[in-house]
C-alpha cells in the first residue's frame, strides 16, 4: 500500500529494533568509518550493549550526531521517537515533514556536489594558460572575435555629452501584474498569508518600471522608449489595461525624443484576467506579438531618421522571471543584447517556502509553478550580457544560488578577457549594482533646511494650530504623553522578517531611550487584527503585548491608518522632532525606505544584511547594526539621538548625497553600463526584405526599388556596367516577359514575397532512429493541399536531421526540393534554400553564434551526457554528421544518458551555453548554438521575409524531439497529425523535479487543431479549412 508507506517504516523500524536485542544486527561498515574515535567507542559499546538501546544520554547523543549530519534515518527515528512514548497522534504528519526534510537534503547536497565538480572543472581548464602570450598563439583554442571584446571593467565611462546626439530605442518588458502610468494597483491578485505581501512588492516593482521608462525617454540621447506588457480586456479590470497603447511621456519640442509608451501586446484568453503562475503557456504568444510590433517600429524609425535603415533596439530588458524568458527569445530573434532584472527570484522564494514546512516540494511547484519560473530565470542567465541588482546581497545570496550564475567564476572570466585570454568558450553575465531611482523634485528647501521643532509649530494655543498640521500627525501625536521628544521611525509590513519586536524590546529594556525618545510604529492598515492573516496577526500581537509589558503607553504610537499619500508627512513629523528612522529587518533586500527617510533629513540606523550596507555606504547618513543584537539597535539609537552634532552631521550628509538615488544619475549608470556590456551589433546581421503585395503591373513604377527585392529569373542579370537607365529599362522588359509568360498580371512570388508558409516539422522516425517514409509523404501531402501554381503559400521543412539525411530521404521519395523555400536542419542550427542551389544561410550562422563554444564543449558533452553508470561508448561522437554549428552524438540504444534538464543544468554550472536537443527517437543527440531551434528559425524567417508568424501553420505528430512542444505555441496555427509519428524523444526531456508539460502548452489554444484520420492532402486541406485557411 503506497499510501501508507509510513507505517511500513514503522513497522520495519520495530523489527529492526527487535533484531538488534535479539543479538542480530551489526553495525554497517559505512557508519563504523564515518565516526570519530570517540564515536566509534561509543558504538562499540553500543553493540556490546545492546540492551542499552533505550538509554536517554545514548538517544540524545545520536540526535545530535544526525542534527550536525543533517542526515534523517528512519529505523533510528521511530525506534528513539515511537517507542519512547511519542506522540501517535503527530506520528504521521512528523513523519513526512521529516521525510521531507530528508529528500530535500539530499537533493541539495547533491546539487551543491554537483556545482563544486562543475566550478573544478572550469578552474582546471582556465589554468591551463593562464598568459595571453601563450593563448594568443594556440591556434587550436582561438575563439571568434567576439569573445575578446572588453565587457565592463573599470575603466568605463560614464554617459557622456558625445552620447547624447544619439537615437536609441530601448525597449522594457514588464508582463505580469496591472501596468498603467498612473493609480496603479499594487497586489492585484488574491492571495493569502505572506503571499500577499509578496504581491505588494512585486506591484512596487512594476511601478519601478514605469517610472524607469519615463526617466530614460527624459534622458538625452535616447528617442524612443516602450515598456511592452500584457494587454488586458477582462471586465475584472480597468478598461485602460486594454487600450494598445498609452503614452507614458510627450516627445521634446526640440525633436530629440520620441517620448515613452506603454505597449500592450494580446496573448493568453482576451476575456480573463490571468494571474502570473497561470500565464506561463502563453508567453510565446507574447513573445510573437512584441517581436511583430518591435520589427514595425524598427522600420518607422529607421524611415524618419536612418536613412530607411531599421533601428533595432539598444537593449531589450526583461523584468521579473516571464518577462526574462521573453526578452531572451526576443534577443536571440534579433541579436540583440539583453538585461535581465530579477526582482524578487524564484530560487530564493522556493527555499523558504521549503522552509516553512507548510508544504511539500509538489504542493510548492503546482501552486506556484515555481520550477518553471527558475527555468525562466535561468534562461534568462544564460541569454543577458548584464543583470542589474539593487544591491550586492542579491549578487552573493540570490543569484548565486542558480546553476547559471558563478560568482568566482564570473570574476575569473572577466579578468580572462580583459587580459585577452581565451576563456575556453565559458560565459556568465555580468552582475552590476545600479539602485532604483527616485524622484526627489518633493524635497523642498524648507526640509534641506529644517530646524524647527513640533513646539516652536504647535504654539501655546494647540487648538488655533492643529488645522494647520497633517491630520496623520494628530493621529500620532495623541499616543504620546510628550509629543516633543525626538521620534524613532519604523515604518514596514507587519512581518516577521521585519523584526520590528526586537526594537520594541531593545526600546522597552533601555531606561536612557525611553526617558530620550517616543517610538512611533507604521505597520500597515488594520481594521481588525483576528482577520488578518496568521504572520501579520502574530506580530500585531506581540506588539501589543510588549507595549503593555514594558508599560510603553504614552510612549510608543502605532495608529491603525494612514494612507500612502501621507507617507512623506510622516517622515517630517520624524524630522521635526530631530528624531532617527530604524530599519532592523533581518534581511532587507535593498531598503527604499533608508532613501526616502533620507531625503527628509532623517539620520538613519538598518541592518546590516542586506541593501543597507551599500545605501549608507553612499549616503554616509547612519549607523548599521546586527538585527539580533538589543542592545546594539539601543546604543545606536542612543547615540544619534543624545549627540546634536552627530545628528546634524548625518542628517546633512544624507541630504547632500541623496542625488546618488536620483532617476538621471541611475539613467546615466544605466546606460553606461549598457554601453560597455554590449558585444553583439545586431544592424551588421539582421536584414529586412520588404514584401511585395501588389500586382507587378501597378509596381513597375518602382522597378528601381524591386530591383533591390526580387529575385529575377531568366537571361538577365545585373552588373556595374550598366547605367540607370539602361538598367531600369532591361530589367522592365525582362519583368514584362516573365509576367507575359505565366500569363498572368500576379506578381510570381519568390521565397520573401509569401502571404504564408506551411511549415512541416513532423519528426518521423522509427524505434532504430532511422528516418521512415512518412517524412516525404507528408511533404508531398501539404503542398498538395493548397492552390497549385499560386505561389502565395511557401514551404519550409524543420528537421533534426542533417542537410545530407534530408536530400537523400527526399530526393529517394521523388520531392522536388526546388519546391521548399528553406531546409532548416540540425534541430534549428542551418538555414539552407533549395531554390538557391542549397545556399547557406551564413547571416543565419553568424545571427545564432552568440556565446557559442565551439569547439571547447565537443568532447565535453560526452562526458556530462552519460549517466552514471553508463559505459564509455553509450554516447560517441557522430564525425561525419557534426558542422560548425551543430555537433551530433549516437547514443546506444539502451544507453544510460542524462536527461536534457540535467545535462543542460551541467553544462551551466561550468559555464557553457548551449541549446541541446535528443532527435532521432532518443538515439542522437545535438548540440547547438543557445539561441538555435527550430521555433526561433521561424522567427527568423518571419523577420527577414516580411511574414507575419500568425500566417504560418505548423505541421506536426503527436510527438517528435524534446524540443516538440516549442513548436506548439506561439502566434501560428498548429496542425498536429495523429498517427503520424510513431516514436518520440520526449522520456529524455525532463526530470522529476521540473516543471510540468502543461506549463509549457496552453490547454485552451485556439490555435492548435487536430487531423484525427489520415495525412492525405484531402484530409489536411479540410482542417486548414477549419482554421480559416484555403
Amino acid at each position: 500500500m503506497a499510501g501508507n508507506e509510513w507505517i511500513n517504516g514503522y513497522l520495519e523500524a520495530i523489527l529492526d529494533a527487535g533484531n538488534s536485542r535479539n543479538g542480530l544486527r551489526v553495525v554497517e561498515d559505512g557508519d563504523e568509518k564515518s565516526n570519530s574515535k570517540n564515536n566509534g567507542n561509543r558504538r562499540r559499546r553500543f553493540v556490546e550493549n545492546k540492551m542499552r538501546i533505550g538509554r536517554l544520554e545514548e538517544r540524545e547523543k545520536e540526535k545530535e550526531r544526525e542534527k550536525e549530519e543533517k542526515v534523517f534515518n528512519p529505523t533510528k527515528y521511530f525506534v528513539e521517537e515511537v517507542v519512547n512514548s511519542f506522540d501517535e497522534s503527530d506520528l504521521h504528519r512528523t513523519w513526512i515533514k521529516k521525510q521531507i526534510a530528508w529528500d530535500d537534503a539530499n537533493r541539495l547536497t547533491r546539487r551543491r556536489l554537483e556545482r563544486e565538480q562543475g566550478r573544478h572543472d572550469a578552474a582546471d581548464d582556465l589554468s591551463e594558460l593562464s598568459e595571453g602570450e601563450k593563448e594568443k598563439g594556440d591556434a587550436t583554442q582561438t575563439e571568434p572575435v567576439k569573445e575578446q571584446i572588453t565587457r565592463i571593467n573599470s575603466d568605463m565611462q560614464i554617459w557622456s555629452d558625445e552620447d547624447k546626439s544619439r537615437r536609441l530605442y530601448i525597449i522594457l518588458i514588464s508582463i505580469h501584474g496591472l501596468v498603467r502610468g498612473e493609480n496603479m494597483e499594487l497586489g492585484r491578485d488574491s492571495d493569502t498569508g505572506g503571499q500577499a505581501n509578496l504581491r505588494q512588492i512585486e506591484g512596487k516593482g512594476v511601478k519601478y518600471v514605469v517610472e524607469l521608462a519615463r526617466a530614460l525617454a527624459n534622458t538625452k540621447g535616447v528617442y524612443r522608449v516602450d515598456l511592452l506588457t500584457r494587454q488586458i480586456t477582462s471586465p475584472e479590470v480597468d478598461s485602460s489595461y486594454g487600450e494598445p497603447i498609452e503614452m507614458l511621456s510627450c516627445p521634446s519640442d526640440g525633436g530629440g525624443s520620441c517620448g515613452a509608451y506603454i505597449i500592450r501586446i494580446p496573448c493568453g484568453p482576451r476575456d480573463r484576467y490571468i494571474p502570473k503562475e497561470s500565464l506561463w503557456p502563453y508567453i510565446p504568444e507574447f513573445v510573437d506579438g512584441a517581436l511583430g510590433h518591435i520589427v514595425n517600429m524598427a522600420r518607422a524609425l529607421g524611415e524618419e531618421g536612418d536613412a530607411g535603415k531599421p533601428t533595432w533596439p539598444y537593449v531589450i530588458h526583461g523584468h521579473y522571471a516571464d518577462a526574462g524568458e521573453v526578452a531572451a527569445n526576443l534577443s536571440g530573434a534579433l541579436n540583440v543584447p539583453m538585461v535581465l532584472t530579477g526582482h524578487s527570484l524564484g530560487r530564493n522564494k522556493f527555499e523558504q517556502l521549503l522552509k516553512q514546512g507548510r508544504l511539500s516540494r509538489e504542493d510548492i511547484n503546482s501552486t506556484y509553478k515555481i520550477m518553471r519560473r527558475i527555468e525562466a530565470e535561468e534562461m534568462g542567465l544564460d541569454a543577458a550580457e548584464m543583470v542589474v541588482t539593487s544591491t550586492r546581497q542579491e549578487i552573493e545570496e540570490q543569484w548565486g544560488l542558480y546553476d547559471g550564475f558563478d560568482l568566482q567564476l564570473e570574476r575569473k572570466l572577466r579578468v580572462r578577457r580583459r587580459r585577452g585570454v581565451s576563456c575556453f568558450g565559458r560565459n556568465m553575465p555580468r552582475m552590476v549594482v545600479i539602485p532604483p531611482g527616485m524622484d526627489f523634485s518633493y524635497v523642498k528647501m524648507q526640509d534641506s533646511e529644517g530646524d524647527g521643532d513640533l513646539k516652536s509649530l504647535i504654539g501655546s494655543d494647540k487648538t488655533q494650530n492643529k488645522r494647520h498640521l497633517p491630520p496623520i500627525w494628530s493621529e500620532i501625536m495623541r499616543f504620546f504623553t510628550n509629543p516633543h521628544k525626538p521620534m524613532i521611525l519604523a515604518l514596514s509590513r507587519p512581518d516577521p522578517k521585519k523584526n520590528v519586536t526586537t526594537l520594541l524590546k531593545a526600546f522597552g529594556e533601555c531606561r536612557q531611550l525611553r526617558e530620550l525618545a517616543n517610538l512611533t510604529l507604521i505597520l500597515g492598515n488594520r481594521d481588525d487584527i483576528e482577520e488578518m492573516s496568521n504572520s501579520s496577526s502574530v506580530v500585531l500581537t506581540t506588539v501589543l503585548k510588549l507595549i503593555d509589558k514594558y508599560d510603553l503607553y504614552g510612549q510608543v504610537a502605532y495608529p491603525k491608518h494612514h494612507k500612502q499619500s501621507e507617507v512623506p508627512e510622516i517622515y517630517r513629523l520624524a524630522a521635526k522632532t530631530k528624531g532617527v528612522f530604524i530599519n532592523p529587518a533581518l534581511v532587507e533586500p535593498f531598503g527604499l525606505t533608508l532613501i526616502e527617510a533620507a531625503a527628509y533629513g532623517l539620520p538613519v540606523v538598518a541592518t546590516k544584511n542586506g541593501g543597507p550596507v551599500d545605501i549608507i555606504k553612499a549616503l554616509n547618513n547612519g549607523l548599521l547594526v546586527d538585527p539580533h543584537d538589543q542592545k546594539g539597535i539601543a546604543d545606536a539609537l542612543l547615540k544619534l539621538l543624545a549627540d546634536k552634532n552627530l545628528w546634524f552631521e548625518r542628517r546633512k550628509n544624507g541630504l547632500k548625497n541623496i542625488r546618488r538615488f536620483s532617476w538621471p544619475e541611475h539613467c546615466r549608470n544605466y546606460l553606461s553600463h549598457v554601453e560597455h556590456c554590449r558585444n553583439r551589433h545586431p544592424n551588421t546581421h539582421l536584414r529586412i526584405i520588404p514584401s511585395i503585395e501588389e500586382p507587378m503591373s501597378d509596381s513597375l513604377r518602382d522597378v528601381e526599388d524591386l530591383s533591390l527585392k526580387v529575385s529575377v529569373d531568366g537571361d538577365f542579370k545585373l552588373n556595374g556596367e550598366l547605367d540607370a537607365a539602361t538598367r531600369q529599362k532591361k530589367l522592365i522588359e525582362t519583368l514584362t516577359r516573365i509576367a507575359s509568360s505565366n500569363g498572368s498580371s500576379s506578381v510570381s512570388y519568390h521565397p520573401g514575397r509569401r502571404q504564408g508558409l506551411f511549415v512541416i516539422a513532423a519528426d518521423c522516425y522509427d524505434g532504430n532512429g532511422d528516418c521512415t517514409e512518412r517524412l516525404p509523404a507528408v511533404v508531398k501531402n501539404v503542398m498538395k493541399s493548397t492552390s497549385s501554381g499560386s505561389g502565395r503559400i511557401g514551404f519550409v521543412l524543420l528537421t533534426g536531421l542533417s542537410l545530407q539525411e534530408i536530400i537523400e530521404k527526399l530526393t529517394r521519395y521523388q520531392v522536388n526540393l526546388e519546391e521548399i523555400d528553406a531546409l532548416v536542419c540540425n534541430s534549428g542550427s542551418e538555414i539552407y534554400y533549395p531554390w538557391k542551389d542549397l545556399e547557406a544561410d551564413l547571416e543565419y550562422e553568424a545571427h545564432v553564434e552568440y556565446r557559442w563554444p565551439g569547439e571547447n564543449v565537443r568532447s565535453i558533452v560526452m562526458r556530462l551526457a552519460r549517466g552514471e553508470g553508463g559505459a564509455e561508448d553509450d554516447i560517441v561522437e557522430y564525425t561525419g554528421l557534426c558542422s560548425s554549428r551543430c555537433y551530433s552524438y549516437t547514443v546506444k540504444p539502451g544507453a544510460k544518458t542524462r536527461k536534457i534538464d540535467d545535462l543542460r543544468q551541467r553544462m551551466r554550472m561550468r559555464g557553457f551555453r548551449c541549446n541541446i536537443v535528443y532527435t532521432h527517437a532518443t538515439s542522437r543527440l545535438n548540440v547547438v548554438p543557445l539561441h538555435a531551434s527550430r521555433a526561433q528559425a521561424l522567427r527568423y524567417l518571419s523577420v527577414r521575409w516580411g511574414i507575419d508568424l500568425c500566417k504560418m501553420v505548423v505541421f506536426v505528430g503527436e510527438k517528435g524531439d524534446t524540443d516538440y512542444d516549442y513548436l506548439l505555441v506561439g502566434l501560428h496555427k498548429t496542425v498536429i497529425l495523429r498517427g503520424l509519428v510513431e516514436y518520440g524523444s520526449a522520456q529524455l526531456l525532463r526530470n522529476e523535479e521540473s516543471f510540468k508539460r502543461e506549463d509549457i502548452i496552453p490547454t485552451d489554444s485556439p490555435n492548435i487543431t487536430f487531423l484525427e484520420e489520415g495525412y492525405e492532402a484531402l484530409d489536411i486541406s479540410a482542417t486548414l479549412m477549419t482554421l480559416g485557411i484555403k
